[in-house]
């Protein structure tokens, strides 16, 4: 009977900490990946109006690929266009010469990079540390931190490719593969430029080491080497991005988001906490991500690395470490570096969060990961060596795998409306059929949260919504904000020359209205209104003054689609009327 149980412990043992299991680790870290992405795929086909949230403002435009004639003048489109990087395009653009519609094509990326994540993960890991379990251990946690908390893969948008191109960098530059590094470099600039910043400093850190406490060029030849080339065919491909500016430059700058709602407490874009200018450290867009990095909480585990690496021979697996364990603190500094940066050169670099979130993210999953199977093993090893009752050794082993490998399999279970996938539905199916049919060129005017899916699911533009109301580069929102002040003014207006002259100046066919459109609380309680005034004042005020807008006077006579929450108005009908 003890025979047959040191056999089963033994085996145990080997079945977490040899390397032998490889290909099965692997296949089970794969499919545990799989299983989790098709969860959020079931998602997305609940129904033909379910739309991943950051993909109606990323993907929509794409369906020009299919038909060139959408959004003709569309300031929208044009923008979200004009800003896509260059290889995210392509990797739309291509299929859609095929026939395949971006929309559909959106759905299905996000399988494709999951697995991918997953492969370039596991094989980092096993650089760092040749244990297969390690390597499983630290790829499922990364795959339920994308999960619990981040849309980023799951948006099938530029950022998307960010997981895998980072990790495929992180491998490349652990094997020294020169070419495969330097076309991950590339990319990197094609799909996501600001990642190619935290690489160019990261590669920049690996060209110098320290030396009885001195700094100094690495005396590695070829680290130098690879470094030198990585940053020279960095620099070539986001210089491009550095120099070229568009019709929707400049970025905007620190004092005049001080000056607009967006950017404070509720607003769209929320950055800043006080009129000071005060933001936090840790969280939202100015912060590092901490929390988000440390999802799930096995990721605390991390911490510990350090700790275990002060006594080897407690945790004898910590001597297995590869010395090519310095590039991840290497990458935190880096990811620091830029975040510093960011703040300085505010929404010159984007946001800060950008530059520490994922790459925090990746760091603590997989070095959680190794800690996992570094206090396995060491579990083993203290119950052979300890003199306690022969049973009792054999449960302590048992007992670090069940605290251990519950969480890291179980968390996802604990926790409601895993995996997160953002999805939104549009509630107005006839609306957007009945939009479908209409000329290309119409434009919609609305206030109405059902507008952030009319290009999306009808197709057609829409003048302004919230969903679109993007701050960061001046030449786009300051046109942005000029029409929603436009048409707040002009839907509460009960001056016909005001409302015919708004109609005239965009070029608006259908008027899209809630039937609560009219009443103050309509105005008070919508956080985004609120970020547009004296428009929204003024309107309130008018309201509460019992002064009936044109547009109330025409809902009955000008409707062309309602139900029992909208109504659309024929533009032309309004001005007719009168």
């Amino acid at each position: 009977m003890f025979t047959k149980v040191d056999v089963c412990y033994r085996w145990l043992h080997h079945f977490f900490t040899a390397r032998s299991f490889t290909y099965f680790w692997f296949a089970l870290s794969l499919t545990v990946v799989l299983i989790y992405s098709l969860l959020g795929l079931q998602e997305a086909f609940i129904s033909d109006y379910f739309v991943q949230d950051d993909a109606r403002q990323h993907v929509f435009w794409m369906r020009r690929f299919l038909d060139p004639s959408l959004f003709p003048n569309d300031l929208i489109a044009n923008y979200f266009q004009t800003v896509a990087p260059w290889g995210y395009r392509f990797v739309y653009w291509l299929p859609a010469q095929l026939g395949i519609d971006p929309l559909l094509l959106n759905k299905f990326i996000p399988v494709f990079l999951n697995l991918l994540t997953a492969f370039f993960c596991f094989s980092v890991v096993l650089e760092i540390l040749p244990i297969p379990f390690a390597a499983f251990s630290g790829t499922i946690l990364l795959a339920q931190s994308l999960g619990l908390l981040s849309q980023a893969i799951v948006s099938g948008t530029a950022r998307s490719f960010l997981y895998p191109l980072f990790l495929a960098f992180i491998l490349f530059l652990l094997q020294k593969r020169l070419f495969s590094l330097l076309a991950t470099i590339a990319l990197q600039g094609l799909f996501y430029p600001q990642l190619l910043l935290i690489t160019s400093v990261t590669l920049f850190i690996d060209l110098f080491t320290i030396k009885r406490g001195k700094l100094k060029l690495t005396s590695e030849q070829k680290n130098r080497y690879i470094s030198i080339l990585g940053l020279i065919v960095a620099t070539i491909v986001i210089l491009p991005f550095a120099l070229n500016s568009n019709e929707f430059s400049p970025v905007i700058t620190r004092e005049q988001a001080m000056q607009l709602p967006e950017f404070f407490p509720q607003g769209r874009s929320e950055f800043f906490q006080d009129d000071d200018g005060s933001f936090s450290w840790w969280k939202g867009r100015s912060g590092l991500g901490l929390a988000s990095a440390l999802t799930p909480v096995t990721n605390i585990l991390a911490f510990f690395i350090p700790f275990l690496m002060l006594f080897p021979r407690a945790f004898p697996f910590t001597q297995k470490l590869s010395r090519n364990l310095i590039l991840f603190p290497q990458i935190l500094l880096a990811s620091g570096v830029m975040f510093t940066a960011s703040h300085l050169l505010l929404f010159k670099l984007h946001i800060p969060s950008r530059y520490t979130e994922h790459s925090f993210r990746i760091i603590f999953s997989v070095t959680a990961g190794l800690v996992i199977v570094i206090l396995i093993d060491a579990a083993f090893k203290f119950s052979q060596k300890s003199n306690f009752d022969s049973l009792l050794k054999k449960l302590i082993p048992l007992v670090t795998i069940l605290v251990l490998g519950i969480p890291l399999l179980g968390y996802p279970l604990l926790q409601d409306g895993f995996p997160t996938t953002g999805y939104k539905k549009g509630n107005a199916p006839a609306l957007y059929e009945f939009l479908k049919q209409q000329q290309h060129d119409i434009v919609v005017a609305s206030l109405s949260l059902e507008g952030d899916y009319i290009p999306t699911f009808a197709q057609r533009s829409i003048l302004v919504s919230p969903e679109y109301a993007i701050p960061y580069h001046w030449g786009y929102y300051q046109q942005f904000r000029q029409r929603t002040l436009d048409l707040i003014t002009a839907q509460y207006s009960s001056d016909f020359d005001v409302v015919s002259q708004f109609i005239d100046q965009y070029q608006i066919k259908f008027w899209l209205l809630d039937r609560s459109s009219f009443t103050p609380e309509y105005l008070s309680n919508n956080n985004w209104l609120q970020q547009y005034q004296p428009a929204t004042k003024n309107a309130q005020l008018k309201l509460e003054q019992g002064i009936v807008p044109l547009l109330e006077t025409r809902r009955e006579n000008c409707a062309v689609f309602e139900n029992d929450k909208l109504v659309l108005l024929s533009s032309s009908c309004i001005i007719s009327a009168n």
